[in-house]
């Protein structure tokens, strides 16, 4: 996206799209259809460019290759948010599944900076590297043990929760609960013997029906 001659980045997902920029004497606010979707520091000078890695994440997860010596991925090692740890975890990953597989789970990884905090995922790369797990499931679950170690997360259940979508709801019967208060029934059980006698058939003049003989 072109503003005054600077280039600021936007969600890929937007390229093509018109959007409404907001210019501020320190910062340039994008929207789309009245949400927020980019911010960044607003540029002084002439034919500059703010790039924010997370932007093009989506697209770079299908063109790995596109990564390495990107501008973005330099502006974010130059603003603190790609680190040594970051670089260390990447090189080991492209030692155990190849350039591109290795680059494409450090993507993975940096989508993971989506749902948890920049430190907890520094720390979960770290930890990662130090047991040699160069997968971003390894990363998201150590990620996950420093944020319950800060006391920020509650620990995970030892099951997945199901999902309230596919939740069915608990029905309590009306008549169950009203079982559920009366004193038990100490009665013995009724005889059926009665029954018995009335589904016998009878011979004309009352006399019941041999067995196997026609009426």
């Amino acid at each position: 996206m072109s503003v005054r001659t600077n280039h600021y980045s936007v969600p890929v997902r937007l390229i093509g799209r018109r959007v409404r920029v907001m210019l501020h004497a320190s910062e340039l606010v994008v929207y789309d259809d009245g949400v927020e979707v980019a911010r960044h520091e607003r540029l002084m000078t002439k034919a500059g460019s703010r790039l924010v890695l997370d932007h093009y994440l989506e697209a770079l997860v299908r063109k790995p290759g596109a990564l390495p010596g990107s501008t973005a991925l330099e502006q974010a090692r130059s603003a603190g948010k790609f680190t040594p740890v970051h670089d260390a975890w990447w090189a080991a990953a492209c030692k155990a599944h190849g350039d591109r597989d290795g680059t494409r789970a450090l993507i993975e990884v940096l989508l993971l900076g989506r749902h948890m905090p920049h430190e907890h995922l520094v720390a979960g790369l770290a930890a990662a590297l130090r047991a040699g797990a160069m997968t971003s499931d390894a990363v998201a679950l150590e990620a996950r043990k420093a944020a319950e170690a800060d006391g920020t997360l509650a620990p995970a259940p030892s099951e997945p929760a199901e999902p309230d979508l596919f939740r069915q709801p608990k029905v309590t019967s009306l008549t169950e609960r009203r079982l559920a208060h009366l004193p038990p029934d100490t009665r013995p059980l009724p005889s059926v013997a009665v029954y018995d006698q009335l589904l016998r058939r009878r011979r004309p003049g009352g006399r019941p029906h041999p067995e196997g003989e026609e009426p």
